[in-house]
């Protein structure tokens, strides 16, 4: 072989091997991100909607309330898990508490997926529901009827739900859909949420088996926390998988995306 061609082969192999070293530097800081910092999930059930609807995908915020047991899970891709292991710890590391009206990504103690809903009780709260009018320490929530629209789950079942706003004691507000005030969770026992963990409702609140379900979810504990859910990114309709762009124009919600979900 020539020096000029022997020059040429070895150039074209460092070329490789900057691309290839590169990526890697690409996916290891893809993974710390995504391990300790913000992690996008996606909503496949009704459960908080109008909050987060079916098909929306959202990043959330896993420092903000430190580290648990299940904060380096790298999440589900159908069948397969890229990463999911327990911490062998006894309490969260670093970060807060969350406030009431957080919307948490979480892992209910009987359950080995991952879950989103709203912080209603916070440690020491008595939570209760009666004829669909939720209680915290004995006290009735506010909520005004703001209209009436068509809630589908994932299912493809649709009904019409009543729109409420409702207005925690601290003044955060948030949006509710109720089927009726006699659904199975509307009448409930009294709740007191033990230290150390917290009370969470849907705001789909016929449509959500949440902290009332106690076989279910139940109290989740503090260290099962994983991340604190901040912007909506992308929404599609009918959970349509994202990479399928030719159904954008007629499915993608433009309105939905980019936007706090506090909003």
């Amino acid at each position: 072989m020539s020096q000029s061609a022997n020059k040429a082969a070895k150039t074209q192999t460092n070329e490789w091997w900057d691309t290839i070293v590169v990526v890697v530097e690409a996916l290891l800081i893809a993974i710390v991100l995504r391990s300790f910092l913000f992690q996008p999930f996606s909503i496949p059930t009704a459960s908080m909607q109008p909050t987060l609807m079916i098909g929306d995908y959202f990043v959330a915020n896993k420092f903000v309330w430190g580290y648990g047991k299940h904060s380096f899970s790298l999440g589900r891709y159908g069948d397969f898990t890229l990463l999911d292991f327990e911490l062998p710890i006894n309490n969260r590391i670093l970060g807060r508490d969350p406030d009431r009206g957080d919307i948490a990504v979480f892992r209910p103690v009987p359950q080995n997926i991952e879950y989103i809903k709203r912080v209603v009780g916070m440690p020491g709260d008595r939570i209760q529901m009666k004829q669909g009018r939720l209680y915290i320490n004995g006290v009735m929530v506010e909520r005004e009827e703001i209209g009436k629209a068509i809630d589908t789950d994932s299912e493809g079942d649709s009904r019409e739900v009543t729109v409420y706003r409702e207005t925690f004691p601290d003044g955060s507000v948030h949006t509710i859909h109720e089927i009726s005030d006699n659904g199975p969770l509307d009448n409930t026992p009294e709740y007191v949420v033990p230290a150390g963990h917290f009370f969470m409702m849907g705001d789909n609140r016929d449509r959500s088996a949440d902290s009332r379900v106690l076989s279910s979810v139940g109290y989740v504990p503090a260290i099962n926390l994983i991340a604190k859910a901040e912007a909506r990114f992308f929404s599609i309709k009918d959970n349509i998988p994202p990479w399928q762009v030719w159904q954008w124009p007629a499915n993608v919600r433009w309105d939905r995306m980019f936007q706090s979900v506090y909003q």
